[in-house]
């Protein structure tokens, strides 16, 4: 389904962010205090965050509405939530852990860090990730091809970021579904909360089950 909005986001705002996000990375490298892991994170997404700002910041008042910040009821949410933690388990079952999410989790293994790496695991990265691939991508690849390709293409996209293949391999069923529910409901949110609560759950066990 297409959600139309009086303005959505076209190709002008994928070239400003894809402009924008080397040259906020290479700022954020340049102004870290350390290359520790929690820096150079920090710095990667938030290099993110402020690219995608600066994409939408001409859609004024639709930016929100048409990034997917749209009003949702909270049985999609609910579901959401508990559908990714079902689904998390269940590839967690499949194979090794990928070496990205080894290291990331061990930040968390510091109690002094816990609260540092919850913000920016569970709080920040899923944030940029959900604004970059069911926000920016998935509202232009929709206005364009519609809500089907837009859930395939993203859900893709999102998977490939990743890198290393494990990882990719891991997180794309987490990409189906969360796509899955951007299109359905026509709202960022029910993926927005099901990815945060996801990876705060696997931040909070790595800190407190040492997993």
């Amino acid at each position: 389904m297409i959600h139309n909005d009086s303005r959505s986001i076209g190709g002008r705002e994928i070239v400003v962010f894809l402009a924008a996000l080397p040259l906020f990375l290479l700022a954020a490298y340049w102004l870290l205090p350390d290359r520790s892991l929690v820096s150079l994170l920090g710095g990667f997404f938030g290099a993110g965050l402020l690219a995608v700002i600066v994409a939408v910041a001409p859609l004024g008042p639709v930016a929100l509405p048409a990034l997917g910040f749209r009003a949702v009821g909270w049985r999609p949410v609910l579901f959401g939530t508990l559908g990714t933690a079902a689904v998390s388990i269940a590839v967690s079952q499949v194979g090794p852990e990928a070496e990205g999410v080894k290291q990331a989790m061990k930040i968390a293994h510091e109690p002094a860090a816990f609260l540092i790496s919850l913000a920016l695991l569970g709080g920040l990265a899923p944030l940029v990730e959900e604004l970059v691939f069911r926000g920016l991508l998935y509202g232009w690849l929709e206005s364009r091809w519609g809500g089907g390709v837009a859930f395939v293409a993203s859900s893709l996209a999102f998977a490939a970021a990743h890198v290393e293949p494990a990882h990719a391999f891991l997180v794309l069923p987490l990409g189906l579904l969360f796509g899955w529910l951007r299109w359905r409901t026509g709202s960022l949110w029910p993926s927005l909360v099901a990815h945060m609560a996801n990876n705060g759950l696997a931040v909070t066990a790595a800190a407190y089950l040492q997993v």
